[in-house]
């Protein structure tokens, strides 16, 4: 039986991380903005971080509730991962 209440945790700490990202980006202007000093350069690797976060922290509602949150439709990544 998938744990609703840690399913739920991991989604708002998904949720919260998406929106570091946004607050991060929100003073970026141009791609400059990032490489032009090396403040830029750490806005960057921070949010480079947090969307390694997000993307490794997606998989765990996954475990938590045993595929059945996002079910598998038999088609899409898994089986062009199979074909290549």
């Amino acid at each position: 039986m998938p744990d609703k209440a840690l399913t739920l945790e991991v989604l708002g700490q998904i949720e919260n991380a998406a929106q570091k990202v946004v607050t991060r980006f929100e003073t970026i202007r141009h791609p400059g903005d990032f490489t032009d000093s090396a403040a830029g350069v750490e806005k960057m690797d921070a949010i480079c971080m947090m969307l390694i976060v997000i993307g490794e922290s997606l998989k765990n509602p996954d475990k938590i509730t045993e595929c059945k949150l996002l079910p598998r439709s038999g088609g899409g990544l898994e089986k062009s991962k199979r074909n290549a």
